[in-house]
Formats: C-alpha cells, sequence, structure tokens
C-alpha cells in the first residue's frame, strides 16, 4: 500500500529525530497519521478500505484524524455517546466528537461510534468517515494553551450517512482494535519527548553558563548544575524504558503496561523539565522569544493526551493487580 513494511522500531527512530522540530504541533500531527489514526485499518481494514484510504494517506496525500474523544468522555472511552445505526447498506452517524487533532483540514477521520445497544466495550466499531459528507460540520477550531500549530477541532455529526463497506474489521470490536492502538500512540508520544526534553537540557546549560549573577554564571551554583545533572539522569532512564517496550513489541508482546508506566513518567518529566529549565532563564523563561517556553507550554499536554497521567496508573494499577474490583 505503499508504505516501506519495516517494524514499529523505525517508527520509533523517525519519532525521536522530530524531536528535533522546535514544537510539539508537527510531530503530534505526523503522529496522529502514523500512529493513531490508521494501524487499525492497516491491521483489519479490507483491501477495497486500504487502497481508498490507506495508500494516499501513506502517500501524503490525505490528512486523517481519529475520531475518539468527545465532551463528555475524554480518557473514558467506553463512555462515548456518538452512534453510527445501520439502515441497509449505510450508517447514519449523529453525535459530535472533541479535541481532534487536524480536523479541521483532514480528509478522512478513524470514527470510533457506538453500532449496538451491547456492553461499552462490545458495541463500537470504528469506520472509515470521509469528511466531505453532508452533515459534517466542523463547529470551531479550538484556541489552546501550547501546541499552536495544531488545529484542534469540535466536530457534531448530523445524519451523516456513510457505506457500511467503511467498516474496519467487524462490527463491535472497535474498542478492542482501539486500544491496541493505544500501545503505539503512547510510546509514539514518549519517542517525540526526548530529543525536546534533552534540547531544553542542553540550551539552559549553555544560557546560565554564560549569563552572570553577582559575578559569576547562574550554572555555577551547585543548586543548578545539580539540578540539571538529575534531569539528564531522569531522562536516560526513560529513554531506557522506552527502548525496552519497543523491543519487547517488535517481538510481539503486550507492552501495555510498560508504555503506561513509560507514557506516565514522560508526561511527568517533561514537566518536571521544562519547569525547572524556565526558571533557571529567569525573566527570560517568561518570555515567547526562548524555546523552553514555548515547550513549556507544548509538552504540558503530555500528561493529559492519549490517556492522562491518572488513566496511566489505572492501567499499571490494573496490570499488577492493585487496582480496587468495582
Amino acid at each position: 500500500y505503499g508504505g516501506m513494511g519495516l517494524d514499529f522500531s523505525y517508527s520509533m527512530a523517525v519519532a525521536e529525530e522530530l524531536g528535533n522540530i522546535h514544537c510539539g504541533g508537527i510531530p503530534m500531527a505526523i503522529g496522529v497519521q502514523v500512529g493513531m489514526a490508521t494501524p487499525a485499518l492497516t491491521r483489519f481494514g479490507s483491501d477495497e478500505l486500504k487502497k481508498q484510504f490507506l495508500v494516499p494517506t501513506i502517500a501524503g496525500d490525505f490528512v486523517a484524524c481519529l475520531g475518539i474523544s468527545e465532551a463528555g468522555a475524554g480518557s473514558d472511552v467506553a463512555n462515548i455517546k456518538t452512534k453510527a445505526v445501520r439502515k441497509g447498506n449505510e450508517y447514519v452517524i449523529n453525535g459530535g466528537k472533541m479535541w481532534t487533532t487536524s480536523g479541521c483540514q483532514a480528509d478522512w477521520m478513524c470514527l470510533l461510534a457506538n453500532t449496538s445497544e451491547g456492553p461499552p466495550h462490545q458495541n463500537k466499531s470504528l469506520i472509515c468517515l470521509p469528511m466531505n459528507l453532508p452533515g459534517i460540520h466542523v463547529a470551531k477550531k479550538i484556541d489552546k494553551l501550547g501546541m499552536r500549530s495544531s488545529d484542534t477541532a469540535q466536530i457534531f455529526f448530523e445524519d451523516v450517512r456513510v457505506p457500511s463497506k467503511n467498516l474496519i474489521g467487524e462490527e463491535g470490536n472497535g474498542f478492542t482494535y482501539q486500544m491496541l492502538q493505544f500501545q503505539e500512540e503512547r510510546l509514539w508520544a514518549v519517542a517525540t519527548a526526548l530529543t525536546p526534553l534533552e534540547t531544553m537540557i542542553q540550551e539552559t546549560i549553555d544560557y546560565t553558563r554564560q549569563r552572570k549573577v553577582f559575578d559569576k554564571s547562574i550554572l555555577h551554583n551547585q543548586a543548578v548544575h545539580f539540578r540539571l545533572a538529575e534531569l539528564a539522569t531522569e531522562l536516560e532512564l526513560l529513554r531506557s524504558l522506552l527502548y525496552r517496550a519497543v523491543a519487547f513489541y517488535v517481538e510481539g508482546n503486550d507492552v501495555t503496561k510498560l508504555a503506561s508506566m513509560a507514557k506516565l513518567k514522560a508526561g511527568r518529566l517533561a514537566r518536571e523539565v521544562s519547569d525547572s529549565c524556565l526558571q533557571f532563564w529567569g525573566g527570560m523563561g517568561f518570555t515567547s522569544e526562548v524555546l523552553v517556553s514555548r515547550f513549556y507550554r507544548d509538552l504540558r499536554l503530555l500528561s493529559i493526551g492519549g490517556g492522562t497521567d491518572e488513566i496511566m496508573l489505572s492501567i499499571i494499577c490494573k496490570y499488577m493487580g492493585t487496582l480496587p474490583s468495582k
């Protein structure tokens, strides 16, 4: 279908290199395209669907978006309300999606919707939805704290008709397919964070070395160089955890626990590194003129998007057998 047929570790190498782009929005947009909106289609979609949607997406001719989160269901995916009701050889879709990355410009959406009244983990399906169909309303581009180069849309569906052949895989398996995608999405998020964290630490070292206060460089203060050493150590631990998780995943293992741990740690470390480094930049850190302030805003999303820190903790606890039963 136009791809190179390489294993997932190559995606991680690309993700890590994309961290050299001095913003979070572009790596995130590429991540949606390659690691969020397309894996289920690649694994479970029909040959016809792949030719229609996957081929032009791989070629870069189509922009893809992922329709999962809703105003009342962010991390709680099972609680989505959007419905796709089967009528003849079509689905009729009603509802809405929120926080849709690239939603203002997307050519198609990988949509998760309820296709039956069954249990919440067994009544959902993934559908390839062309974004130019009647009844699709892109309500607004959301104004965000960070990731400002990325368009994030609120979208409504009003009696949108899509052919039933646009179903990815089997009806009712959408939730399961989406959970598989989340492993790759979360590993991608960690990989794209490594280089920005390294960049922030190095740029802070360079700035504090040449910036003098009371006739000595800021870096000369033990509180500063010790803190930067701690952060650099934490970053290498995160890198090792990511590489271990990716190696296991390439071998065909379920790495939900390790991916959740890496995602949790990446989000928290991003907050630590950006906050500490910004502090050492002083007044300059509070301006929009320096990279550290941009990463401070952009990387804050890591603890929220793709599953919050709290959701990651719940997943880890589930795998540890410490999560209380309902």
